[in-house]
């Protein structure tokens, strides 16, 4: 399936799978800590601004760090 988006959907196929992996393992080995999702900056602001993404992680109640990559800091917690 091609979607628009491109890569950057395969990206976040790698990333939400990944997520997904080590939420599993915290919630069986340390369930008090939660996990985020560091996202740069100019890919909030673009790919997680779409309907699709945006629901995925309302769906799956994921954590966003997002930070500025050139700054090296972070921007916003949601």
């Amino acid at each position: 399936m091609r979607l628009p988006w491109g890569s950057n959907v395969s990206e976040f196929h790698t990333a939400l799978g990944q997520f997904l992996n080590y939420q599993f393992a915290l919630e069986e080995f340390d369930p008090q800590r939660k996990l985020d999702l560091a996202v740069p900056e100019s890919i909030y602001k673009s790919f997680f601004q779409r309907r699709f993404t945006r629901s995925v992680v309302e769906r799956i109640q994921i954590n966003l760090l997002i930070y500025n990559e050139k700054q090296e800091e972070i921007v916003q917690w949601l």
